[in-house]
């Protein structure tokens, strides 16, 4: 049994978060998904327009997810890896190069992002046509 481990925020989620996690799932039996926090994408300088669990929400909907855990640090990911014997720990080519010291652990492999979509491509525009309020979403 092949698990892949990945992490991101996912927010606005998007027709490329769905083909990333079509292609983790396809290298994997299971897929396990950190979501960062709100509070961890504070400390990062970053807000969300979804909060924490209306992105696991969304995410846990889509078939190729197993399970969510979340990302409250940058360090976790040796003790995750560990935790949940993963096997493959995969990325976008965004983070090429930066997870590779993880390999003494699993395989790290990075794949190519989905090209002219990004949740900051989408929030730049809604932001320019005075649409989109970071963190305006507060959803019971």
């Amino acid at each position: 049994m092949t698990t892949v481990l990945t992490y991101g925020t996912f927010d606005l989620f998007h027709y490329g978060h769905v083909r990333l996690l079509r292609r983790l799932r396809d290298m994997a039996d299971v897929l396990i998904v950190g979501v960062s926090t709100d509070g961890f994408n504070a400390a990062k300088g970053k807000s969300s327009y979804f909060p924490y669990e209306v992105r696991c929400e969304m995410l846990m909907s889509c078939r190729y997810v197993d399970t969510i855990i979340p990302e409250v640090s940058w360090d976790q990911k040796r003790a995750d890896i560990k935790r949940h014997d993963v096997d493959i720990f995969a990325m976008g080519s965004d983070w090429a190069g930066k997870f590779d010291d993880l390999s003494d652990l699993c395989r790290v492999v990075y794949l190519p992002r989905t090209e002219d979509i990004s949740s900051t491509m989408i929030k730049a525009n809604l932001f320019r046509e005075r649409a989109f309020q970071p963190g305006a979403a507060r959803i019971a």
